[in-house]
């Protein structure tokens, strides 16, 4: 099987401390998986989230060896549109950030922007990503008030929601739960079992025990080296890299 994302020798350098954030990293990531990294605080997680669709070019004085491949393609190409990447690899942060405005219209504004103006379409788009977000339900009775409204955990399946409407390919989440209470997080990690039937999810986890709920496959970063990556259920129970296992186990970090 053909990954959908290849990562091929890949550095990256904050020029300013001279920090490698990325140590040669290659790594495929396949079709409707959940693909969980994690790792301690400033091991590259979020870093090579970030590379996957360029949202990297808005860090200044940085440095990058190595190819991401998406669909064959290279995404550092010169001629890649990088618009029409970020929609097809979208990415959600960890604090939610509704758009001023209605939950509709937090829905409804990308598509807009995209060009999309029939009104019954918008409408199936926004109950669509609603329900693939486990939302609808609560709030499709108040569609125009205010999205600010909302708890914080409905305010992160939003913005999940959001990033659906524009039907990507691949869901990155950058620790898509992190101060939500445990309902909230049980919804959001439902949401993502359901959700790799038609995307391919990435995500960076708030714990250890997130990463094994929720992975397909893992991969361990340490210090911006890839360590270890398997099947979640090996890698969780016997990884095979002592620093893997000093990690989840909770000897550091």
């Amino acid at each position: 099987m053909q990954p959908i994302i290849s990562i091929q020798n890949l550095f990256f350098t904050y020029n300013s401390d001279g920090t490698e954030a990325l140590k040669d990293i290659s790594l495929d990531i396949f079709s409707n998986e959940i693909f969980v990294l994690f790792g301690p605080a400033r091991s590259g997680k979020t870093t090579l989230l970030r590379l996957l669709n360029r949202l990297s070019d808005l860090i200044e004085n940085t440095s990058r060896r190595g190819t991401v491949l998406f669909d064959g393609q290279d995404v550092f190409d010169f001629n890649t549109n990088v618009t029409n990447l970020r929609r097809r690899i979208s990415m959600v942060f960890a604090i939610p950030t509704p758009l001023p405005g209605s939950i509709r219209e937090n829905l409804t504004y990308g598509l807009k922007m995209a060009g999309m103006s029939d009104i019954k379409l918008l409408e199936q788009r926004t109950e669509q990503a609603l329900r693939q977000a486990a939302l609808w339900d609560e709030v499709k009775d108040r569609l125009d008030k205010s999205a600010f409204a909302l708890s914080g955990g409905q305010k992160q399946r939003l913005c999940l929601a959001r990033s659906l409407a524009m039907e990507p390919e691949v869901v990155v989440l950058d620790n898509p739960t992190s101060g939500l209470d445990p309902l909230s997080t049980a919804m959001v990690e439902e949401s993502l079992h359901e959700l790799k039937r038609q995307y391919t999810i990435i995500v960076v986890p708030h714990s250890v025990q997130q990463a094994a709920r929720l992975a397909t496959r893992a991969g361990f970063l340490l210090d911006g080296e890839l360590i270890e990556v398997n099947e979640a259920g090996p890698l969780f129970a016997r990884p095979k890299d002592q620093r893997t296992e000093d990690y989840i186990t909770g000897r550091f970090g």
